[in-house]
């Protein structure tokens, strides 16, 4: 208890440098520091990066494929009649149709001239285990007579 008496007493002198009038907390300085702004950030402006158009669609060019590469929706609801599935990513745009031989994934994009979107690949898979099979056999067993 005693050396606890004691080290409060050797402190007490270097307490009472920091207590200024009232009882208030001074910093060791007593004046105050200068008012000082944060530093100013320097933006500079960068000119926007100007991304390439992308490429357009490469077509899918494979003989028995004429006919439906190239079509527009309306086209392939003609020779397949209406799409098991039609979802749209963004501008594409891809038609599903089934059928007991197959299914078939039609992906249509937009053309260069703004036209309506025409299909530029084909896949073709069985539906049992969605191994590849023959694009052409696929269309010629999907078409309606």
């Amino acid at each position: 208890m005693r050396r606890e008496i004691l080290a409060i007493l050797a402190l007490a002198p270097l307490l009472s440098a920091c207590v200024g009038e009232g009882g208030k907390v001074q910093s060791a300085s007593a004046t105050p520091p200068p008012h000082s702004s944060p530093p100013s950030r320097v933006l500079k402006y960068r000119q926007p990066v100007r991304q390439p158009a992308p490429p357009p669609p490469q077509v899918q060019h494979l003989t028995g494929l004429e006919g439906v590469i190239g079509a527009t929706t309306s086209e392939l609801t003609r020779q397949f009649g209406p799409a098991r599935l039609d979802v749209w990513e963004g501008d594409a745009r891809k038609m599903q149709f089934s059928g007991d031989a197959c299914v078939l994934d039609i992906y249509l994009y937009p053309s260069a001239q703004g036209r309506e979107p025409q299909a530029t690949y084909i896949d073709a898979r069985r539906a049992s285990d969605g191994k590849d099979v023959d694009r052409p056999d696929c269309i010629r067993a999907l078409k309606k007579p």
